[in-house]
């Protein structure tokens, strides 16, 4: 037998809502020893660069072990809900667009990273609670390892849950002519004369 308060009414439907719209809290998404970024500044400045986001627009992104991109996709929230579960989905269709899954392997080597356009402060709202869910959901699903949540505002950028962050780039600001380092392009094993000159040209 357990012995105990009840919730009230109110605590009851407040903890059923938050649950029906899969949010997580700072100190569960703390708690979920999420890897750190080397260079969180490199990262923004490039998917920035890159993608352009206006207010709700989500940027994910795959980053290879040595934090090189592998591929990224940006889209726009319809939603006026703040909901993990359709976060979820909508990430995952991103992902499995633009890179194929991970799923054979049996420790996830990828790591994706989301970049959330939006206005308001720098500060926790239960939008960048569904976010998170959504994020570590979709990166289960494809084999991924869940990286970094990161909210870009016009007072600059955050990395939330590890108190990192700058004035630029920011929301609305000009692209930065800094670019983040992708991986280099395979040469084609073709052997022979076509083989040497693809390996001088990569040279220069």
């Amino acid at each position: 037998m357990t012995f105990g308060f009840a919730p009230s009414s109110a605590a009851s439907l407040s903890t059923s809502a938050t649950s029906a719209n899969r949010v997580l809290e700072p100190a569960e998404w703390a708690a979920a020893g999420i890897p750190l970024l080397r260079s969180p500044r490199e990262v923004v400045s490039g998917l920035h660069a890159r993608h352009r986001p206006g207010p709700a627009t989500a940027v994910v992104a795959v980053l290879d072990p040595d934090e090189r991109l592998r591929a990224s996709a940006s889209f726009t929230r319809h939603s006026a809900s703040a909901d993990g579960w359709m976060y979820r989905n909508a990430l995952l269709a991103q992902l499995r667009r633009v890179i194929p899954h991970d799923l054979r392997r049996r420790t996830p080597v990828r790591t994706a990273v989301l970049l959330y356009c939006r206005e308001g402060d720098a500060r926790w709202t239960e939008e960048d609670g569904a976010w998170m869910w959504g994020l570590r959901d979709a990166c289960t699903l494809h084999g991924l390892r869940c990286g970094a949540y990161i909210t870009l505002t016009r007072d600059g950028w955050q990395v939330l849950g590890e108190g990192r962050g700058g004035r630029h780039p920011s929301a609305g600001s000009e692209p930065e002519p800094v670019a983040m380092s992708e991986a280099p392009p395979r040469i084609p094993r073709t052997g022979g004369a076509a083989s040497e000159v693809l390996r001088r040209a990569a040279a220069r």
